[in-house]
């Protein structure tokens, strides 16, 4: 149990609670024992979200909800998402955390944008895919990956996921930020500029569709760039948590699909948690999926029990093992 003053940290935000029936979940919120053996009320549960422009938080916030509904003490943090999300969970302040599971592994493994490994990660489950969109207007004449030279870029916060996402493509096509003029800008603030005609193009990693990119449709000429090529499978080659994929024609001004990439987002939890509590964490959580599934469209689409855990590329914590395992699902991390 962490000291109170970690529950007042600015940013904290106690989200409304929309009660249900906790009968299947096990307990009733009053300080009985649940069926796992946990005892809610005694347990609090921060789950670090995102920026609250961003799709992170309102998915965080429905899950933090849920738990709370169950009897768990919960709150639902705005943070700048992947890596500080990363931090929070291995520095014990945060219990749950959604993250790009690209930054995931580099914590995990060191490497990229962390120094040292960080072996207390853990994964509770996959969430929804990310789509890395480059995105510019037809009058700077980027049309490929390769045409970004010499261009303004922005390409993310320092060290944030988009970044992360943005260095590698760079790298995958046999370019450094040297070769561009890099502003280290969020997607919002990048297309921001873009409309400003002091940006050329922005890298944008989120699920589909992204709204800053939808506003940028309805008002410019957009022009979504392709990640496709050699480059693409250089990417997927050195770094296989990426999968090609396409952004589906229709998705902003597109009429043709668009070849990219995605990565998917998981839900992070730290080794130090008890078996027993994300075991019933998960009971709680897909006891209750459908208000979850409401909190967005993307979650609605792909938060379910039926996607399984089989493209998670760290280890599942052994609570979340446990109960995947019991539920009929290969945990190919945990053998």
């Amino acid at each position: 149990m962490k000291s109170s003053l970690k529950k007042l940290l600015t940013g904290v935000i106690i989200l409304p609670v929309m009660m249900f029936s906790f009968a299947s979940c096990g307990g009733d919120g009053s300080g009985e024992a649940s069926g796992n053996g946990i005892v809610r009320s005694n347990e609090f549960v921060t789950v670090a979200t995102g920026p609250t422009s961003g799709i992170y938080y309102p998915i965080g916030g429905a899950f933090a909800n849920v738990l709370g509904s169950a009897g768990y003490k919960t709150s639902a943090q705005a943070t700048g998402a992947s890596v500080e999300n990363i931090n929070l969970i291995s520095q014990n302040d945060a219990e749950l955390a959604i993250a790009m599971q690209d930054s995931v592994v580099q914590a995990y493994e060191g490497f990229g944008a962390f120094s040292e490994p960080k072996p207390e990660l853990r994964a509770l489950m996959r969430l929804w895919p990310n789509y890395v969109q480059l995105v510019t207007v037809r009058n700077t004449g980027i049309k490929s990956v390769e045409d970004l030279r010499g261009k303004r870029v922005g390409v993310g916060a320092p060290n944030s996921g988009v970044e992360l996402n943005a260095r590698m493509i760079f790298e995958a096509y046999g370019m450094t930020y040297a070769d561009a003029k890099v502003d280290y800008l969020s997607y919002g603030e990048a297309i921001d500029q873009m409309k400003n005609g002091q940006c050329d193009a922005a890298f944008v990693t989120s699920g589909l569709p992204n709204s800053t990119v939808s506003e940028l449709a309805f008002s410019y000429d957009m022009v979504i760039v392709p990640i496709d090529g050699q480059g693409r499978d250089n990417l997927i080659e050195k770094y296989p948590f990426f999968a090609a994929s396409t952004i589906p024609a229709g998705t902003y001004n597109n009429e043709a699909d668009v070849e990219s990439v995605f990565v998917y987002n998981i839900m992070l939890v730290s080794s130090s948690l008890s078996d027993e509590m994300v075991y019933d964490m998960l009971d709680c959580i897909f006891e209750d999926i459908d208000s979850i599934k409401a909190s967005h469209n993307t979650a609605d689409k792909n938060i379910d029990l039926s996607i399984g855990v089989s493209d998670i590329r760290i280890p599942l914590h052994d609570g979340a093992a446990r109960w995947w395992k019991e539920h009929g699902y290969d945990t190919p991390m945990n053998p």
